[in-house]
Order: structure tokens, then C-alpha cells, then sequence
């Protein structure tokens, strides 16, 4: 490895991973437990659009045991021991995933995430939402929550171009984006930023600037990439059937997502480098990886080049 050191980089990963940030701030081995409390989105129940994201069927990245209609408390139990039995896993975070979990009254989201913290081993919560689903009121929620548990709030960006932005009907602009972060930020919680690549029109270099914008946000904590891909029951999956979008590579992914490590700031943790979903309803691209072969493709392409996150990191 180069001769770059950072308090933050894994020497053998050559990124800051999110596991790893969070087992030097515990002490011990944590695992996210992913829940489904019933949230709808704001961009499918006509408030802000219908239909959703063309890319967006939650069942593509979600577990298939955590439904709303199984109680909070009996998906967490199954999540977390499955989490125990297979990473030997001692410390717990609930990840609220499916669609805006802020996108309620500030009540109803008070139990839900009480209901959570209180199940033992639960360290804290994960949060994630729309950056124009914030109100006040939610947010103040967490700053009380942080005082005394761990909570990042899980912020989808998914592009920095406002014209991909309403191309894909995200129904959110990048400087809704900003502003959720600097009204998030200095509250003692975690901001984790989600991005992904490879949507038609754009340009590897533009992907790649994003990493700068991050570094320029000192409330973001971590980020979250994935790779665009079709599922079925999605305007995504319609497009490619009828010739109008063309996925990226696996090596222009690979590619592009070292670039963009090596631009990130070493302070901000990596939660995921890929994007998946069941094969029975996936679309394109067909990689034929497993997600612990995604996440080695990237970090392996860092290794060939001798590098690591930050390595280049704009001054």
C-alpha cells in the first residue's frame, strides 16, 4: 500500500468502511436489521408525484421477512438473529428502509422508533428518508434520540444533477438535498448520503465531481452507492424492454466507483458499494455476482491500482 496513512482507512479494505467505523466507535461487531413499518412516499401517494421513482420497487432491497404486516418486534427478532447466527453479530442498529420513514406525524414516529430502541441489544436507529420529508418536528425527534442512542439519518440523493433528478421523476432537487443536510447537521447524529450511477444521459466524470460535493458537507458521515439496475415492476424495467435503457458494465461501475473512493474524503465511511436484488425479479444488468463478490470487485480494483480512498482527493 502507498504510503498514505488515515486514522479512518482499513489497510487491507484501502476504504473506511462503515463496519469497521462502527466496531472502532462500539467496540464489538454491529449489524444493521432492516424493518418494514408501513411507510408510504410522498412521490407515490400524489402528494409530490405517483407512480415513484422509475427505478423503485422496495422489494428489490429488502429482505423478504421484513413486511408491515409482521409486528416491529417479530422482524427485529428474526433480523437479529440471523445477523447473530451468521456474523456472529453482538450489537444491533434498526435500519427503517422501505419508502420515507419520516413521512408521518412526529407521534407515530416516535413509537415506532421507542418500540425499536427498547428491544435489547439495540443500539440505536437508522433512519431513511427523502431530503424534502424532514420537518422540524422529526428532526428534533432525532436530535432527542441521539442524546442518548446512536441514530443516522439515511438521506436518498441519488444524483447531484437536477435534470437526472426529474428525469427519473425523483420529485426532489439537489438543493433540497443541501438544505436537509445543513438543517441536519450539528445535531448529534450521523448523515449517511445515498448516489447512484449509471443512469442514461449520465457521464462517469459528473458521478465521479459528486465525491467532491460530499467532502464539502461536513454532516455527511457516510454514503451508500449502487449501481443502476432494472427491476420488474418498474418504468426502469419498461424502458430497457423497449430499447431505451442501456445499463452500464461491470467494469464501468467498477471503474467509476474507484474513482469516485478515491476522490471521498477518508472521514466518510462506506455502507455499500452495489445495489441488489432477488433474482426472480431482476431485470438488468445480469452481473451473475454475489454482494460480497460486488463489494471485492471495487476494493480489488483499488488494490490493482495501488490506492485507496481519498488518494485523490480534491484540495
Amino acid at each position: 500500500m502507498s504510503s498514505f496513512s488515515s486514522q479512518h482507512i482499513h489497510p487491507q479494505l484501502r476504504i473506511n468502511s462503515y463496519g469497521h467505523y462502527l466496531r472502532r466507535r462500539f467496540g464489538c461487531r454491529v449489524s444493521k436489521v432492516n424493518v418494514d413499518a408501513g411507510f408510504t412516499c410522498p412521490n407515490r401517494d400524489g402528494s409530490k408525484g405517483t407512480g415513484g421513482c422509475i427505478y423503485c420497487n422496495n422489494v428489490s432491497f429488502s429482505p423478504r421477512d421484513t413486511l408491515a404486516e409482521i409486528s416491529l418486534e417479530k422482524q427485529l427478532a428474526a433480523g437479529m438473529a440471523y445477523h447473530r447466527t451468521r456474523l456472529k453479530s453482538e450489537k444491533f442498529i434498526v435500519y427503517f428502509q422501505k419508502y420515507t420513514n419520516t413521512y408521518a406525524a412526529v407521534e407515530h414516529l416516535a413509537d415506532l422508533y421507542q418500540r425499536a430502541l427498547k428491544v435489547p441489544d439495540v443500539l440505536g436507529i437508522s433512519v431513511g428518508t427523502r431530503p424534502d420529508c424532514l420537518t422540524d418536528e422529526a428532526l428534533e425527534l432525532l436530535t432527542r434520540i441521539a442524546k442518548q442512542h446512536y441514530v443516522c439519518l439515511e438521506l436518498g440523493l441519488q444524483s447531484t444533477d437536477d435534470a437526472i433528478l426529474e428525469q427519473i421523476n425523483r420529485g426532489h432537487s439537489l438543493d433540497d438535498f443541501l438544505t436537509a443536510v445543513q438543517r441536519a447537521s450539528n445535531r448529534g447524529f450521523d448523515i449517511c448520503a445515498h448516489l447512484i450511477h449509471g443512469f442514461p444521459g449520465e457521464q462517469p466524470d459528473e458521478f465521479i465531481k459528486s465525491a467532491d460535493l460530499l467532502n464539502s458537507l461536513p454532516g455527511i458521515s457516510s454514503v451508500k452507492l449502487h449501481q443502476l439496475h432494472a427491476v420488474e415492476g418498474t418504468e426502469l424495467a419498461a424502458m430497457y424492454r423497449r430499447g431505451e435503457f442501456e445499463p452500464i458494465t461491470l467494469e464501468q461501475y467498477v471503474t467509476t466507483a474507484a474513482d469516485f473512493l478515491e476522490r471521498l474524503a477518508p472521514r466518510i465511511s462506506i455502507q455499500r458499494l452495489y445495489g441488489s436484488s432477488p433474482l426472480e425479479i431482476r431485470v438488468a444488468p445480469q452481473w451473475g455476482l454475489k454482494n460480497n463478490q460486488m463489494w471485492y470487485a471495487v476494493l480489488n480494483e483499488l488494490k490493482r491500482r495501488d490506492s485507496y480512498q481519498g488518494s485523490k482527493q480534491q484540495s
